[in-house]
């Protein structure tokens, strides 16, 4: 199975790829103690939080500026990866804080010395849909909006969130990314779900906030490669946006693949194949195709969600924005793996047996937790698809201005 990093990091810092995984798996037990409670409390357990904090796993896409590792959109996938092997719901926070932490060093500096100067530890969360409305007024604009789902919720200090951008005749001119304390927002439980229960993705509101300008950039810019911040030596900071967005959504599915084929694997030694001669599962050639062809998918996952970041690492580091079709591509390999790994589950949920779906069995929460994950419309397999073929095919435009 693939997972170890062939490429160097972005920086020249330390800590390595491997030692941020490294430190991930230290936590393993204690990440899966808290799963269940975090499933019920329907946010991750904050000692959970405490610790990957400690740890430094919040830090991989702060800018070294502020203490954090600006390590590479390859390490995020990996850490990302393997925080999911121990539970996907803590995986999927510690993705979206560490993406929407990205998009804060797109910003001014100002605005990032608002968020980390005081508080290098802050964490971000985000929705970037504009599912709001705004007012131009002296120095910024007054907003007010409700977003849904905002993972990572309940441990946010600030978030990024999608407004429109008007005119003083209140006329829409631009998509905008505003950045907003989580104090200046209300906040609603809204996250009732089968399935990523931990994850808090929650709904926040705003009501006559007041964003400064300095914390507004351009989403269409930003996704053309066209950013605000000062720092364009810093390479992390280069990376094309919605790849970036959709590769890191897409990662924590490596992770659950991995355990739930690990863990189908460990008890093929000793369970019995029902209704058959077999003594156990592991006998049986039927199950052992069916583990071979489940491993394929997950590898086939791996190799797609590779190639797509190492393109985009590399295209950073020589200070290059990769074109419409490797951004195409991109997205489609994320749903690529998404795809793979889902059949994959799927796969190994059968030959497993009915007793991966008992309560206490951990492979029906990775199931669910994938499950639910994988309908996000960043990286619905069929709709990526579409946005590669568009790019391979038509060369006058794309279904959406987000690649």
């Amino acid at each position: 199975m693939a997972s170890a990093t062939t490429e160097a990091p972005i920086t020249d810092g330390e800590p390595s790829t491997e030692e941020m995984v490294a430190r991930v798996r230290g936590l393993h037990p204690l990440l899966e103690k808290n799963a269940a409670r975090g499933e019920q409390d329907r946010r991750v357990v904050e000692e959970s939080i405490q610790a990957l904090t400690e740890a430094g796993i919040f830090k991989i896409a702060q800018p070294r500026r502020y203490g954090g590792y600006e390590m590479s959109v390859r390490t995020q996938i990996e850490v990302s990866a393997a925080v999911a092997e121990a539970d996907g719901g803590t995986a999927w926070v510690v993705t979206l804080c560490n993406q929407c932490a990205w998009m804060v060093g797109l910003f001014p500096e100002q605005a990032q010395d608002d968020v980390w100067k005081t508080n290098p530890d802050a964490k971000v969360s985000g929705v970037v849909t504009p599912s709001s409305e705004s007012v131009k007024v002296d120095g910024g604009f007054k907003v007010n909006g409700r977003w849904f789902y905002n993972s990572g919720s309940w441990h946010s200090d600030w978030a990024v969130l999608g407004m429109p951008v008007v005119d003083e005749a209140g006329e829409v001119i631009d998509h905008g990314i505003a950045l907003i304390p989580r104090t200046d927002l209300d906040f609603q439980e809204t996250w009732f779900v089968a399935g990523m229960k931990s994850s808090g993705s929650n709904c926040l509101i705003a009501k006559d906030v007041f964003v400064p300008d300095h914390r507004i950039i351009s989403a269409p810019k930003a996704w053309q490669g066209e950013v605000a911040t000062e720092h364009t030596d810093e390479v992390l900071y280069r990376s094309a946006f919605t790849p970036v967005l959709a590769l890191g959504i897409a990662a924590p599915q490596l992770g659950m693949g991995r355990k739930v084929l690990e863990l189908v694997q460990e008890k093929a030694a000793a369970k019995p194949l029902t209704f058959t001669f077999y003594a156990t599962q592991a006998e049986s050639p039927v199950f052992r195709h069916q583990i071979a062809e489940a491993a394929m998918l997950i590898d086939t996952a791996h190799l797609h969600a590779y190639r797509a970041v190492d393109a985009i690492d590399r295209a950073a580091r020589e200070g290059t924005f990769p074109d419409d079709l490797m951004r195409a591509r991109a997205r489609a390999d994320a749903g690529w793996v998404v795809e793979n790994v889902t059949k994959a589950i799927d796969l190994l949920l059968f030959a497993h047996g009915a007793a991966g779906f008992a309560e206490n069995n951990v492979i029906q929460r990775h199931w669910r937790d994938s499950a639910v994950a994988a309908r996000h419309a960043y990286i619905v397999p069929g709709v990526s698809l579409e946005m590669y073929g568009t790019a391979l095919l038509a060369k006058d435009g794309n279904i959406t201005p987000m690649l």
